[in-house]
């Protein structure tokens, strides 16, 4: 059984996206950079919603992408990539495909099947309807020490309480910290 994951920077005051989309609050550093290049060439599943797509298939496949970070952009550009919407017609970026039926069936399949294992970056609409199904198996939360007072969570629209267990943490000299939970199970 593959597993589902989610890595996204938040906020203190809890966003994973400000006003618009804004993520320039982003506070990365070299022990950030190496993080990335693991994630990167995991050779995980990387899933998306459009607008986190449209967001990375902005940068990752260009050549600014390639020469300011090379090692992170030939992983974004080699993995597997899903992308979720109903609005999208079609998908450009390399070994990527388009999902415009049911989410939460996919992703069960997905899960069920074999291969290594999915990863979802940023794309909180498809975290909170993932999350009130129990379909997803780890929170991955780099939190920054800022707050932008306004944005987007990414259990923006959950109805029912989530009860996560902290499994790990991890102190940046930048003042972030990575936040590991789980779902238990039940």
């Amino acid at each position: 059984m593959r597993r589902l994951t989610v890595f996204n920077l938040v906020t203190l005051d809890g966003y994973f996206a400000g006003r618009n989309g804004d993520i320039s609050w982003h506070n990365v550093d070299e022990e950030f950079q190496d993080l990335a290049i693991k994630a990167s060439n995991s050779g995980n599943t990387l899933l998306f919603g459009r607008v986190t797509y449209e967001l990375m298939t902005n940068f990752w496949p260009t050549p600014e992408a390639i020469k300011t970070d090379p090692i992170v952009a030939e992983g974004m550009n080699r993995s597997e990539k899903i992308v979720f919407s109903r609005t999208m017609d079609k998908v450009d970026w390399i070994n990527t495909r388009l999902v415009k039926g049911d989410m939460i069936a996919e992703v069960r399949k997905l899960k069920q099947g074999s291969g290594k294992d999915l990863t979802i970056l940023g794309s909180g609409s498809i975290v909170s309807q993932l999350a009130q199904e129990g379909l997803i198996d780890e929170y991955n939360i780099l939190l920054n020490p800022v707050a932008i007072g306004k944005g987007k969570t990414m259990f923006e629209g959950i109805k029912k309480k989530l009860d996560l267990k902290l499994t790990a943490t991890r102190t940046f000299g930048n003042g972030n910290i990575l936040l590991t939970y789980i779902l238990p199970v039940k």
